[in-house]
């Protein structure tokens, strides 16, 4: 998917392509992951859909939800949705920075190849 360690580096313009494309799939996995908290959160406390927007929402920042927890089975979504959101933030932040974290390694590793042939005598 990213050029190899030995290719020259992606002009801007590529790169900042690059960085948009990932961009738009993260969040395309957060409104993923917002939607299928919404619908728990409807499905089993029967919340309205602005109310289980926000308590996904605010689950899936990592804040909490705001209403309290009714039935035995939004509480086990609830807890299961919350671990589910850690994991997809820290996923989706990963898929954000992985195009600019692969640009300062390949920036850093064509520094070093230049002063591996130029060394300063």
């Amino acid at each position: 998917m990213f050029e190899h360690h030995t290719d020259q580096i992606l002009p801007r313009r590529i790169f900042y392509r690059r960085v948009g494309r990932h961009a738009v799939i993260a969040v395309a996995i957060l409104v993923a992951a917002l939607g299928v908290g919404m619908v728990g959160y409807h499905h089993f406390e029967g919340a309205k859909w602005i109310d289980a927007y926000v308590d996904a929402a605010m689950i899936l920042s990592g804040m909490g939800p705001l209403g309290d927890l009714h039935t035995d089975g939004g509480k086990i979504f609830a807890g299961c949705y919350a671990l589910f959101s850690g994991v997809v933030f820290l996923s989706t932040v990963g898929v954000f920075l992985a195009p600019i974290v692969h640009r300062l390694f390949h920036k850093f590793h064509l520094a070093e190849e230049t002063a591996k042939k130029n060394p300063k005598s």
